[in-house]
């Protein structure tokens, strides 16, 4: 075993993958602000690989190819991650992508941490917490604010 030193991480991609990405990017677009970078698109028309900038940050997606595991939230009945859009607007996100298609699964209210945050789900089963600033709340008046939640009612 060589010794090759510490390990320098560059980035982290959430790759989504979609039943159609065509529309999702689209769709991403129109609810996000979404730029499409590229895709990379089979003879067949089915995407083998896109990339969108939502804000600072590159997304990548492609289409399901259920032969190889790579199944969406519509083959396996939902999702297990949430995408986190922290916005200067949140508001305006928010009615953005529900004006967009996205489906309301928590409305939007001030949350204990500090933010302002909802959960909307889009047309292809992936849900994005919309979030803004509100105010600075340090870890230790979090976890008060959270253990105060657990002894109302």
């Amino acid at each position: 075993m060589s010794d090759k030193g510490e390990q320098t991480i560059h980035d982290v991609y959430a790759y989504l993958r979609l039943h159609d990405t065509k529309a999702a990017i689209d769709f991403y677009a129109r609810a996000f602000g979404a730029k499409e970078l590229f895709r990379l698109v089979e003879p067949s028309g089915k995407v083998g690989h896109a990339e969108v900038k939502i804000g600072p940050v590159t997304l990548m997606l492609s289409d399901e190819y259920p032969e190889m595991g790579i199944r969406g939230p519509r083959s396996i009945g939902g999702t297990s991650v949430s995408i986190h859009i922290h916005a200067s607007d949140v508001d305006r996100l928010f009615e953005q992508a529900v004006a967009a298609g996205a489906t309301v699964v928590r409305p939007l209210q001030n949350q204990f941490y500090g933010e302002r945050s909802g959960t909307v789900r889009d047309p292809f089963g992936h849900e994005w917490l919309l979030g803004g600033h509100i105010e600075d709340v340090t870890p230790e008046e979090m976890q008060r604010r959270y253990t105060e939640l657990f002894s109302e009612g």
